[in-house]
């Protein structure tokens, strides 16, 4: 690597694989505060994440990954993100997406008092998210 001073190390896992492990630049994602762009050196804290698109900024480009739920810790040369769930666009179903969508669209217009709001929710949330990535 060109710089190695400006790198650090990211390691992305889920539940049933270590997802994405290496050195980055930056890495950008959607947390519960909002977007934010992370270099290292970062003061240390952890954060939620919420359902999008990971942006991992290697020495050759950058990076997409959906990922859905989950946290991330950031040290100043070490960032960890336990994901609930992590794709690469090319793993991604754009047609079982785009019915997850459907599906909970049409649970959210339903207005059945039985039905979990929050959940519908977050479901259409990732569809989108995923069909996202799946169309780039």
């Amino acid at each position: 690597m060109a710089d190695d001073g400006k790198f650090f190390d990211l390691e992305i896992i889920t539940p049933d694989r270590v997802f994405w492990t290496g050195k980055a630049s930056m890495l950008e994602l959607n947390t519960t505060e909002g977007e934010v762009g992370i270099y290292k050196r970062h003061i240390p804290m952890t954060m939620i994440i919420e359902p999008g698109i990971v942006k991992i900024h290697e020495e050759d480009g950058i990076r997409e990954a959906a990922v859905h739920a989950g946290f991330i810790e950031i040290l100043p040369d070490r960032i960890s993100m336990m994901a609930e769930v992590a794709e690469w666009p090319d793993e991604i179903d754009r047609n079982r997406a785009k019915e997850a969508e459907q599906r909970a669209e049409r649970r959210l217009q339903a207005h059945d008092p039985s039905i979990n709001i929050s959940r519908a929710e977050l479901a259409l949330k990732r569809a989108l998210v995923r069909q996202q990535l799946a169309d780039k």
